[in-house]
């Protein structure tokens, strides 16, 4: 697998920075110099392409753990596919990173300069210094303010090849078309239509979960109170409404790794084994507070397991937000979520909490839904014919047809000549067209390029 380092001295947000191109919190952040002291590594997807992403140490001479560290780091980055070499826009440039920098681009690997900490326009002005290091590829982000991300994440894409394709579909070709009836439809060996609607609820400490459960099943089944962390264990709730079935799980709030405690530091595995086995999650947000990075992170979690997702605005009458401000707020910050349906409750007071079953239900129909191979095609076609797929290496680029293979949520193969020459900008654009025609509201859409055979290609 592609392999991109983060390198540069300690505490210039390393660390930080994984984290956020990493959407969870793995590494261990701290003001404390020299806290990450091995290499800490997660498969991302960056833009559509995945790769291995490594936190170093930092490059530090104060000691013989710290050398051992340093020369750790320097033999990552010989092995990477592209370096990111970090520096501290509070400070002034110095030559022992101007030197290090050097070094590391004669290994001949793409490499970016990135100033952190640009949180002024002071910083801003201070951070143009560096460019006496003769970059050619410089970048000013803030990773606290999530700042100057796009650009740096965009510059790592254009470096990464094109992922190999993912197994979701059959290697083999005529067992994937076995896989469908002789009207070429896919055989859903499943009757969502009975089975029962499994909920979980998620988001920090102190949002109002436990509250929401509560309204939702009204009766005091979850332990409600003003202590922050009140729920550790998930708490389990069968209720049935207007004839149907649902399996709501409360899960221990989550809270910044820093300041979890005891027996809490098991809630983040616990919530994300729940939601393995979720259909639908419940985002609750506080809408009396300002959004959050931990807000996000959480919200990253439903995005990670291709959940349905409704995002529910919990304590709306102490909010001071204007509804369509806040919506705006979220989708600008919450983007891989922009499919999810935004509701406001008071869930003490038990208002609007009521809507939430017909919302759950419409999400829940979206999710597992089986869209017609003929109306699939169509839609896919015109989009084609208005956007043709953009050439490669002067050859063209075709979508034969388009098939759903899966359901919860919906996965469409695109059955191609080139496969690989699908770019993910191409794959959203098709996404959006398919939602501008079918019912896809609060439901990921996973679009899978598959190769036809080798033939095809041969022919090309």
């Amino acid at each position: 697998m592609q392999k991109v380092i983060l390198v540069g001295k300690p505490n210039v947000g390393k660390s930080s920075l994984f984290n956020r191109l990493a959407r969870q919190r793995i590494a261990i952040t701290s003001d404390v110099s020299g806290t990450t002291r091995d290499t800490n590594k997660a498969v991302v997807d960056i833009e559509g392409k995945e790769c291995l992403l490594i936190d170093s140490g930092g490059l530090d001479d104060s000691s013989e753990l710290f050398r051992n560290v340093k020369i750790k780091t320097l033999n990552e980055a010989k092995n990477s596919d592209a370096i990111i070499y970090m520096v501290d826009g509070k400070f002034m440039p110095d030559d022992e990173d101007r030197m290090m920098f050097y070094e590391l681009s004669k290994l001949n690997i793409p490499i970016a300069l990135v100033i952190n900490k640009v949180d002024s326009k002071k910083d801003e002005t201070r951070a143009w210094e560096f460019i006496n290091f003769g970059v050619k590829d410089l970048f000013q982000i803030s990773v606290s303010h999530n700042t100057g991300l796009d650009e740096l994440t965009e510059w790592i894409a254009k470096h990464l090849k094109d992922d190999v394709l993912k197994a979701d579909v059959s290697d083999d070709f005529d067992d994937f078309l076995e896989e469908f009836d002789d009207e070429g439809e896919f055989r859903a060996d499943e009757d969502f239509a009975e089975k029962n609607i499994k909920v979980g609820i998620i988001g920090r400490v102190n949002v109002g979960k436990s509250s929401l459960l509560n309204a939702l099943v009204k009766d005091s089944r979850a332990v409600v109170s003003d202590v922050a962390g009140t729920t550790i264990d998930p708490v389990n709730e069968i209720y049935e409404h207007e004839g149907r079935i649902y399996e709501f799980v409360d899960t221990a709030g989550i809270r910044k790794r820093g300041k979890i405690e005891g027996i809490e530091r098991y809630a983040l595995n616990r919530t994300e084994k729940i939601l393995e086995q979720t259909d639908i999650a419940l985002l609750v947000l506080d809408s009396s507070e300002p959004l959050t990075e931990l807000d996000e992170r959480i919200a990253g979690l439903a995005s990670k397991f291709n959940l349905g997702v409704i995002i529910v605005l919990n304590k709306w009458d102490k909010s001071e937000w204007e509804f369509d401000e806040l919506c705006k707020e979220i989708k600008d910050r919450f983007k891989f979520l922009a499919y999810a349906p935004i509701i406001s409750v008071s869930a003490l007071g038990g208002k609007r909490v009521h809507k939430l079953y017909g919302l759950i239900q419409e999400v829940y129909q979206n999710f597992t839904q089986k869209i017609q191979t003929s109306k699939l095609n169509e839609v896919v076609g015109e989009a084609t014919k208005l956007h043709p797929i953009p050439r490669e290496k002067g050859k063209s680029v075709k979508i034969y047809y388009a098939v759903q293979f899966g359901f919860a949520p919906p996965r469409i193969a695109l059955v191609m000549n080139k496969p690989r020459a699908l770019h993910f900008s191409y794959k959203r654009y098709l996404t959006n067209k398919l939602r501008e025609s079918f019912s896809l509201s609060g439901t990921p859409v996973v679009l899978i390029p598959k190769n036809r055979g080798e033939s095809d290609e041969d022919k090309e």
